[in-house]
C-alpha cells in the first residue's frame, strides 16, 4: 500500500510523533492506522492519541432524572451558534423529557410532543433554523438512585459532557461527585469485567512488545506484563481509578465508604466519534477569485 503525505500527517497529529518516525510506522504496518500508533507506542515514539475520540460535531448533550431513572440524549447541529441559541436549547429540554418514557433513541424520534412526534418537530426546526440537526442517540441508566452532572453548562440540565451515574442504596452526594470524576477522568468501562475483550488484547500485546525490547529474561516479561496490566486496569476501569476528590482512595472504596455501590455510569460528549469537515478558508477564497 502506498503511504501518503496526508496519512503521515494524520498519524503525526494524532500521536505527536517525528515525521520518519510516523512514516516508517506506517511502512511497518503498510498503512493499518491503528496498527502503526500501537507501533510507536510499542516503540516509545507516540506521545499519546491525543485526537482519539476527540469531538468534532456542534450540539448539546441534555440529562434528566425521574425516580431511578436517568436518561442522556445528544442533539448535533452544524455549528456552535446554533447550539447556544434559545430555541435550539428548549428543543433539546423537551427531547431530554421525553426521553424519560421511552427505552431507546429509535422509540424516542416517535414519542409525542405536543401533538406531534419527536421527528416531525426536529424537522419543522430544520426548517425553521436552516442548519442541519439529528437527533443522534440517547442511553438510558436506573439504579436504586442516578446523579446527573452536566458540564461546561450552556443551560440547565444541557452541556457539551452529560454524565449519569447510577448506585445500589441510598445516596447521600457521593454519586454526583462520581459523576463529575466521570466527566474528567472519561473511564473506559466500570470494572475489569466490563472492558472490551479487544481493547484488552490489544494494550496487551503493546505492553508486551515493549517489554520484550528491554531484552530481560521471558519470566522477568512475564510479571512485568501482570504489573502492567493491573496499573492499565486501575487507569481505565472507573472503580479502579483514584478518586478525583480523594486520590488516597479509588472510586469503588469512595462509594462503599459513602454506603453505597455504583451499579453503572453514561459519559456522552457532543460529536464524539464525527469527524467534522474542515474548512479550508484560503482554498475558499482562491476558488472566489479565480471565479
Amino acid at each position: 500500500m502506498a503511504i501518503t503525505a496526508q496519512m503521515v500527517k494524520e498519524l503525526r497529529e494524532s500521536t505527536g510523533a517525528g515525521m520518519m518516525d510516523a512514516k516508517r510506522a506506517l511502512i511497518e504496518t503498510e498503512g493499518d492506522m491503528e496498527a502503526a500508533v500501537d507501533w510507536l507506542r510499542t516503540k516509545g515514539l507516540a506521545k499519546a492519541a491525543k485526537k482519539a475520540g476527540r469531538t468534532a460535531a456542534e450540539g448539546l448533550v441534555g440529562v434528566a432524572v425521574e425516580g431511578g431513572k436517568g436518561v442522556a440524549v445528544e442533539v448535533n447541529s452544524e455549528t456552535d451558534f446554533v447550539a447556544k441559541n434559545a430555541d435550539f436549547q428548549a428543543l433539546v429540554a423537551n427531547f431530554t423529557k421525553a426521553a424519560l418514557t421511552v427505552s431507546d433513541v429509535e422509540a424516542l424520534k416517535s414519542a409525542d410532543l405536543g401533538g406531534k412526534t419527536v421527528e416531525t418537530t426536529l424537522n419543522e426546526a430544520i426548517a425553521v433554523i436552516g442548519e442541519n440537526m439529528t437527533l443522534r442517540r440517547m442511553a438510558v441508566l436506573e439504579g436504586d438512585s442516578v446523579a446527573a452532572y452536566v458540564h461546561n453548562a450552556a443551560a440547565d440540565g444541557m452541556g457539551k459532557i452529560g454524565v449519569l451515574v447510577a448506585v445500589k442504596g441510598t445516596d447521600n452526594g457521593i454519586a454526583k461527585q462520581i459523576a463529575m470524576h466521570v466527566a474528567a477522568t472519561n473511564p473506559a468501562s466500570l470494572g475489569e469485567a466490563d472492558l472490551d475483550p479487544a481493547l484488552i488484547e490489544r494494550e496487551k500485546n503493546v505492553l508486551t512488545e515493549q517489554a520484550r525490547e528491554s531484552g530481560k529474561p521471558d519470566a522477568v516479561i512475564e510479571k512485568m506484563i501482570v504489573g502492567r496490566m493491573a496499573k492499565f486496569f486501575e487507569e481505565v476501569t472507573l472503580l479502579g481509578q483514584k478518586f478525583v476528590l480523594n486520590p488516597d482512595i479509588t472510586v469503588a472504596q469512595a462509594a462503599k465508604d459513602a454506603g453505597v455501590e455504583v451499579v453503572g455510569f453514561v459519559r456522552m460528549a457532543v460529536g464524539e466519534g464525527i469527524e467534522k469537515e474542515k474548512e479550508d478558508f484560503a482554498a475558499e477564497v482562491a476558488k472566489t477569485l479565480a471565479g
